[in-house]
């Protein structure tokens, strides 16, 4: 069995490739620029859990570079189990800072990047009967942050995208999304204290989720067990009091 995750070597991603090494998968890891977090990663699941490990280094606002590892992926495998959208860009400013190259960006790492993966990955895909986890937000589902209003743009989107290739895709690949809420992450270490303890309040379990929480339910989401999930929105976010 072999599983693609992007954004690999951030906190989520990690999680995520780590619990699928445990889980019996080969790994595939793409990246971006982090080339020491994805060996050191790479090292990881190779002496602990013993699995095979490639890595494909893209820009995801690139087609052209999303299509080459593509490319190279098909030449090393010819199979596919799972694709974990995950990777991610968030840049929280003011709304009347932003401007129309950072919203696109943000579209293109988000949402465009999962369409075209998925896309060009069907094949491979519907050859093993897989299936796509896309990595969505809580913030998709309800989020009043003017700053981020870009990267929950793209979030809600990609839970329409998903709708639509669960329809495109069956019955040869199931396509689910997962809605994490905060999650204790690199990305999220900086966060001014007084915010942190007041969106720790909104939750009913009162902190925020660790990256393996998330990807226990990622590999739920791609095992047998849950061979009759298509097209579900699924909230990870400890409850959330908006």
């Amino acid at each position: 069995m072999v599983a693609l995750i992007t954004g690999s070597t951030g906190g989520l991603g990690k999680g995520i490739a780590l619990t699928f090494a445990k889980d019996g998968f080969d790994i595939i890891l793409h990246y971006h620029n982090d080339e020491v977090g994805v060996l050191n990663l790479a090292s990881d699941i190779r002496n602990k859990y013993k699995r095979t490990v490639r890595m494909y280094k893209a820009d995801l606002t690139k087609a052209e570079e999303i299509t080459k590892m593509v490319e190279n992926i098909k030449t090393d495998y010819f199979s596919l189990d799972v694709l974990v959208n995950n990777a991610a860009i968030c840049k929280d400013t003011d709304l009347m800072l932003k401007d129309k190259k950072d919203f696109l960006e943000v579209m293109d790492v988000n949402l465009i990047a999962p369409f075209l993966l998925s896309k060009q990955l069907y094949p491979l895909l519907k050859d093993a009967g897989g299936t796509i986890i896309n990595i969505s937000s809580n913030n998709a589902l309800n989020s009043y942050y003017a700053e981020s209003i870009d990267y929950d743009a793209s979030k809600k989107a990609l839970i329409s995208l998903t709708n639509n290739l669960a329809l495109s895709f069956a019955p040869e690949v199931r396509v689910n999304c997962l809605c994490p809420g905060w999650i204790n992450t690199k990305m999220n270490k900086d966060l001014d204290e007084t915010f942190k303890k007041q969106e720790e309040e909104k939750i009913f379990l009162k902190r925020f989720a660790e990256p393996e929480e998330i990807a226990n339910v990622v590999s739920f989401l791609a095992s047998s067990k849950a061979s009759y999930i298509n097209n579900a929105v699924i909230t990870v976010d400890g409850g959330v009091k908006w």
